[in-house]
């Protein structure tokens, strides 16, 4: 065998179902809304931290994903592409609420060297497993005050369980450029979470 063999795709679920959507199957569509809603109001929240642009942000996913449902080639799963636009729309919707601010509150973080060069993630840290329910409630909570490109990654991470290409596909990132967000991302967590639970992490 020459070379390294690339790994294979699982076959994606949604895919059959969006075709009939594409052919202009409405039932179709609204069986892939009740398949990832949930999945993309939890992102949309962790992201804008506001339950009603949260529910905004989901409605237009769906809208838009709708609308140029056309446009989708296979090329990533569907779900992929789902997120990658819900991820843009709560992006936008911060903009318009917040302005520069937030970009500046991420060229900040991008500028801080402080991230070691490897960092367990919380979920595998035995000083804060609190119960898969409360951590993830305790997580979220204190995620709200990280920029929001850093919510983002850790939300796809590790809270969706996108792979690292996956998060790279859906941010429009560089696998390096993920990876050291991430570092840093939990690490800011790490702090937070210790802070509000006065847990050493020294």
């Amino acid at each position: 065998m020459s070379g390294m063999e690339q790994p294979v795709r699982p076959p994606d679920p949604d895919l059959e179902l969006f075709r009939r959507v594409q052919a202009g199957d409405g039932d179709a569509f609204q069986e892939l809304a009740r398949r990832h809603e949930h999945a993309i109001y939890r992102t949309a929240l962790a992201i804008t931290r506001n339950e009603a642009d949260a529910e905004d942000v989901t409605q237009e996913t769906f809208l838009r994903a709708f609308a140029h449902r056309d446009q989708f080639r296979g090329e990533a799963r569907f779900s992929t592409w789902l997120t990658q636009i819900a991820i843009n729309a709560a992006r936008m919707r911060l903009r318009k609420r917040h302005g520069d601010m937030w970009e500046s509150l991420d060229q900040a973080a991008e500028e801080d060297d402080r991230a070691p060069r490897e960092i367990a993630e919380w979920r595998e840290d035995p000083e804060i497993q609190y119960g898969k329910e409360e951590l993830r409630a305790r997580v979220e909570q204190a995620m709200g005050g990280l920029p929001p490109s850093y919510r983002a990654v850790l939300v796809l991470r590790d809270l969706r369980d996108c792979s690292t290409q996956e998060t790279a596909e859906i941010l429009g990132l560089s696998l390096a450029n993920v990876k050291t967000r991430l570092l840093r991302a939990r690490l800011m967590l790490r702090e937070r979470l210790a802070k509000r639970e006065g847990i050493s992490i020294a």
